[in-house]
């Protein structure tokens, strides 16, 4: 049996989500919340943004629309931007090893760092343990997400652009690591380098369209690398 079982599945995955992985997240959104107040919007809103998309393409789409006083195509935007979670859901839903009502607890707490720990430990783990083991980490790094954006709303002040900058892709950065240590295969860590290859168009780009544009480029150059991969090793 996993060390990852003890009595306690949900104590356990919740201690699992400090740490590192708090630490990723929690700059992350630090870094958000002093942006949010950079852009001259207050408490309530970071929070929604930071709980309630719980995605930091889509928040960072959200917030550089808001100024545009068009709220439909901010939701269109960060919808789009977050769009990557219905795959990621449909890949970790065979794992939680519940009935299909109770899996519905984990659906609003899916995102990059409880989804890559979940794909790690879940399979694991006994069956009936892995839904609770989940809603602990995930719980935890849902709240650490809120904690760290009223953190950074308080620090803005303090905080300069490039030293944001950096603190927003701590967490992408980490997760790139992660996958880029366990990867067996060299395909396995196409998808890293493709999205540093369409990285600049975030930057060339409009606000507004330089993520999704990056994303779409990047993750179609890592499916279409990964196809001889694929067609050797069957």
């Amino acid at each position: 049996m996993s060390s990852h079982a003890p009595r306690s599945p949900f104590r356990a995955g919740a201690g699992a989500a400090l740490g590192a992985p708090a630490l990723a997240m929690g700059v992350s959104f630090l870094a958000f919340g002093a942006a949010v107040a950079a852009a001259g919007l207050g408490t309530g809103w970071a929070l929604g943004a930071s709980l309630g998309v719980y995605g930091m393409a889509g928040q960072l789409v959200l917030l550089q629309a808001a100024g545009t006083g068009d709220p439909t195509g901010a939701t269109l935007g960060a919808t789009a931007a977050n769009a990557r979670f219905l795959p990621m859901a449909m890949a970790l839903a065979p794992w939680l090893g519940a009935g299909p009502r109770r899996r519905w607890l984990a659906l609003p707490f899916i995102a990059i760092t409880p989804w890559a720990a979940a794909m790690r430990v879940l399979p694991g783990l006994p069956e009936a343990a892995r839904l609770r083991w989940f809603l602990g980490f995930a719980l935890v790094s849902w709240l650490v997400a809120g904690l760290a954006t009223w953190l950074g709303l308080l620090a803005a002040p303090w905080l300069r652009p490039p030293l944001l900058a950096a603190l927003l892709f701590a967490n992408p950065l980490y997760f790139a690591l992660l996958l880029a240590a366990e990867g067996r295969l060299p395909a396995s860590r196409l998808p890293i380098l493709a999205g540093i290859a369409a990285a600049p168009l975030a930057v060339l780009l409009p606000a507004a369209w330089g993520l999704l544009a990056a994303g779409l480029l990047g993750g179609t150059l890592a499916f279409l690398a990964r196809r001889p991969w694929r067609r050797g090793g069957g």
